[in-house]
């Protein structure tokens, strides 16, 4: 399946997992054949879909809720006049900078018109170096406190 038949799908499917599943694939998919060539992408698992990073910088996330996608606060007003397209709200707060696509609006043309917005924003800032240490271990949501083992009684 093509990009263009991206807005196809959302259309006909239900709302069962594998229909997600196969709209994110797809939004993945035309996200990755619009950001080919603007450098060095890396993928990451972020915003319960797949993140899209150049130089260390957040360019754009796929996920079932949309293309997010990070085209600066410059370059809002011009994205947000597009059909489909919304600013994103986290915990009730706009963030400025990062606008969404919402599902049925997905197509060639939007995609890659944000994402050559999100590409223009994002080579402007500055390269992130990776981490040289690793991310400390997240805590353990179980209680520390030792609890005694209950042993059988040897029946004998």
């Amino acid at each position: 399946m093509h990009t263009a038949g991206l807005v196809d799908v959302v259309n006909a499917m239900t709302l069962s997992d594998d229909g997600w599943m196969e709209f994110e694939t797809e939004l993945a998919a035309s996200v990755r054949t619009a950001v080919k060539g603007a450098g060095a992408i890396r993928e990451i698992k972020m915003f319960g879909g797949i993140g899209f990073m150049l130089n260390g910088n957040l360019v754009a996330a796929a996920s079932k809720r949309g293309l997010l996608a990070r085209v600066g606060q410059d370059q809002q007003s011009a994205a947000l006049q597009q059909h489909g397209v919304r600013p994103m709200v986290m915990r009730g707060r706009i963030m400025q900078g990062y606008i969404y696509l919402d599902p049925p609006y997905i197509g060639a043309p939007a995609v890659q018109m944000l994402l050559k917005l999100a590409i223009r924003f994002v080579r402007a800032l500055e390269p992130k170096t990776p981490r040289r240490t690793p991310k400390p271990a997240k805590k353990s949501r179980k209680s520390k406190v030792a609890r005694p083992v209950k042993r059988r009684a040897n029946s004998k």
